[in-house]
């Protein structure tokens, strides 16, 4: 029998297979490194957009502001006397104005000869008036008739910022330059927060913002001596004259997007996908980078898969080769081997679909991540929350593409409490942006994701729409508001006859003043014409202030809560219902020591809740003698919360309708509406207090407020 030829050459071909796979097994794994580091650029890219916008949109804020300034007549004047101090005043004080209403750092007037002739700042110690800044590019561009954009340090105060000018015509020549400083120190702040590299160069790459303190002032690429000599001339970064280049190793691939960088970050090696983006309407270059570690990781797991695949073909090809050889001995338990797999696959075939029919129909949307962040799995429920397909969320590393633009800061510290296991149980609310733009609220819970081995393979997450409930719930405050201001207007239409008697009281008097002003004026009695107008004034001012607490306790929209003094609460609503007091011939006696500790709360409702409590017990003393009709109010700190009591000698509550005085719709007034113990409840238990009543032994009924004592 002749020799096998394919067995003589086996070796070569095992030889030339495992060679084709480990070269098939390096692509997949610079494929896999490409993809991965293609995905960070598009995260970079959209990072770019963002904060170019935010940079563009500090310069456009106050771009206008050095033309405006400029049209003004006080300026013109400025700057053609220049000499005249009375007109210098004026456009200090006009300037100053303009500045602190705009917002910015400061706003100054110079001169032809670079010399500032007026500014926000005149009175303060480092003030620009008298300086001159003839050697700023900005003054230079302005002076010749251009718009002028400049960053560098303040020569006066040292501080940075964003310079913008403008130049002042008069009769179409330029007579000046108006020029504002705005402060970048915002968008500083905000890429502390972030978590990779943000870093902002100049024109000739010396970098003056950014994430990376020791990057400061360090270049991107060599200085030659004419880009030093423009920066120390115009003293762009103050005293400064070296300008180092950055710590970095560069490395560039064409294949990749961007560049790689190599450098030392807080004692510790670090690599980086870097991307730089010119902004030429700027004259700036933004740089943003993310950490090069998933590239890296997305390569060495395509190599491990290969690894797996190849040694699992090696395993299948022996499997081969034996089953070929006992093939014939083999053949009834390979075909019930089969039947067995078939069987088992149908099983699972069958359990697959119903796990897929029962999270399709789930409402709840569903987000399973691993370890770095990525998506590995959403549900139909999430996709049509989001707006977004599986294919485009699956594989992602945050930010995710429905994070919202104005909750990027919470949603990087959700998503870093996640990935450290500190997400709390309970869940926390997110806003997120739907693709066609409208704003999706959520509730989201998370727990660990297990693999069949029991290992932490990465995080599962609930999220619940919760948009329905939260505009239900504003819909509730608005009714509520709605109801405690019908409450507010309906205890001032009882006290409607009382207010115009108050008001009548100085309108009267104001009247019979001014007549005898008149006539002491007409007989030349100057001592008494000014004590008439002094008393016409006090009587106006009397009125004024009665007005002032009638409009503030009838505003529907509030002030929040703040701290109110509870001697202060209470003289309001006395001040208010004076005229009441007296109407009903009664009196009101305080004892409420001035060491009592203010109370956290809205002022307007607490006062409300007073004001309802006082006039109840008003009315309800109709039927008491007149010498015995006396509300009294007193205060005390009763295991450390705030106890206001309102009392009064009326009749008391039968205990017939004891359970019923705060319910809705319930009153024993003619005409009255039944809301105001009903609302002064709620306002209590919204500020976390309570409201209770009782019976006083000698008669008559004492209302209790408690509420927390302000921290």
């Amino acid at each position: 029998m002749p020799p096998n030829p394919f067995v003589r050459r086996a070796p070569w071909l095992w030889a030339a297979a495992a060679l084709l796979a480990l070269l098939l097994i390096a692509a997949a794994g610079q494929w896999a490194a490409r993809r991965e580091a293609s995905f960070q650029a598009d995260s970079i890219h959209r990072a770019i957009e963002v904060h170019a916008l935010g940079l563009r949109g500090a310069a456009a804020k106050y771009s206008y502001l050095p033309f405006t300034v400029a049209q003004h007549p006080d300026v013109l004047a400025a700057l053609a006397h220049p000499q005249d101090a009375a007109l210098q005043q004026r456009a200090n004080r006009y300037i100053e104005a303009v500045n602190r209403s705009a917002g910015s750092d400061a706003l100054y007037l110079i001169d032809l000869q670079g010399l500032t002739l007026a500014a926000s700042n005149w009175n303060e110690p480092k003030g620009f008036v008298g300086q001159s800044y003839a050697n700023r590019p900005y003054f230079t561009d302005a002076r010749e008739g251009r718009n002028g954009l400049f960053y560098g340090v303040g020569q006066t105060t040292g501080e940075p910022g964003l310079f913008l000018s403008a130049p002042v015509r008069q009769g179409g020549a330029v007579v000046g330059v108006v020029t504002v400083k705005v402060s970048l120190r915002q968008i500083q702040d905000t890429w502390a927060f972030v978590r990779d590299p943000i870093l902002l160069a100049d024109a000739r790459g010396i970098v003056f913002l950014g994430s990376v303190a020791p990057w400061m002032y360090q270049a991107t690429r060599p200085l030659d001596r004419a880009d030093l000599d423009w920066v120390q001339s115009h003293l762009q970064y103050g005293g400064r004259q070296h300008f180092p280049l950055l710590p970095w190793t560069l490395e560039r691939d064409a294949d990749q997007p961007g560049y790689r960088v190599q450098t030392t970050i807080d004692g510790r090696l670090r690599e980086f996908l870097a991307v730089d983006e010119a902004l030429p309407d700027l004259g700036w270059t933004l740089t943003v980078m993310a950490d090069y570690a998933a590239v890296t990781r997305a390569r060495q797991r395509s190599w491990m898969l290969g690894l797996l695949c190849a040694g699992l073909l090696l395993l299948g090809s022996l499997y081969w080769r034996l089953r070929e050889r006992r093939f014939a001995e083999q053949r009834d338990a390979r075909r019930e081997l089969e039947v067995r797999v078939r069987e088992r696959t149908a099983e699972l075939d069958e359990a697959h679909a119903f796990r897929k029919a029962m999270e399709d129909s789930l409402l709840v949307g569903m987000r399973a991540r691993d370890l770095d962040g990525h998506i590995i799995y959403v549900n139909p429920a999430l996709c049509e929350m989001t707006g977004y397909r599986a294919d485009e969320l699956l594989g992602r590393l945050p930010p995710y593409p429905y994070w919202h633009p104005d909750d990027v800061e919470q949603h990087w510290q959700n998503n870093d409490a996640t990935m450290s296991g500190q997400a709390a149980l309970s869940g926390f609310e997110s806003r997120v942006r739907h693709r066609d733009g409208h704003d999706v609220l959520t509730m989201v819970y998370t727990a660990r994701l297990i693999d069949a081995h029991g290992q932490h393979s990465g995080w599962m997450s609930s999220v619940v729409d919760i948009t329905a409930q939260k505009r239900a719930e504003l819909r509730q405050r608005q009714h509520d508001e709605q109801l405690q201001h019908a409450q507010r207007l309906a205890s001032l239409g009882e006290m409607a006859s009382t207010l115009a008697h108050e008001l009548n009281q100085p309108l009267a008097a104001l009247s019979n003043f001014a007549s005898a002003a008149k006539a002491f004026a007409e007989q030349g009695r100057s001592d008494l014409l000014v004590s008439s107008l002094d008393e016409t004034m006090a009587q106006a001012q009397r009125t004024a202030e009665i007005v002032r607490r009638i409009r503030g306790f009838v505003r529907q929209r509030t002030a929040g809560a703040e701290d109110c003094g509870v001697v202060t609460l209470v003289a309001n609503v006395l001040a208010l219902l004076q005229g009441e007091i007296r109407a009903q011939q009664a009196r009101a006696v305080l004892r409420i020591p001035s060491t009592l500790p203010a109370v956290r709360g809205d002022r307007v409702l607490l006062e409300q809740v007073l004001l309802n409590l006082v006039l109840n017990s008003l009315q309800a003393m109709h039927a008491t003698p007149t010498e015995r009709r006396l509300v009294e109010i007193d205060a005390a700190v009763v295991a450390s919360r705030m106890h206001i009591r309102v009392a009064d000698r009326g009749p008391g509550i039968d205990a017939a309708i004891a359970e019923q005085v705060f319910a809705p719709f319930f009153t024993t007034k003619d005409g009255g509406l039944g809301l105001g113990l009903n609302i002064c409840r709620t306002i209590v238990e919204s500020h976390r207090g309570r409201l209770t009543f009782a019976n006083r032994v000698d008669g008559g009924t004492v209302f209790t407020l408690e509420l927390e004592v302000a921290g």
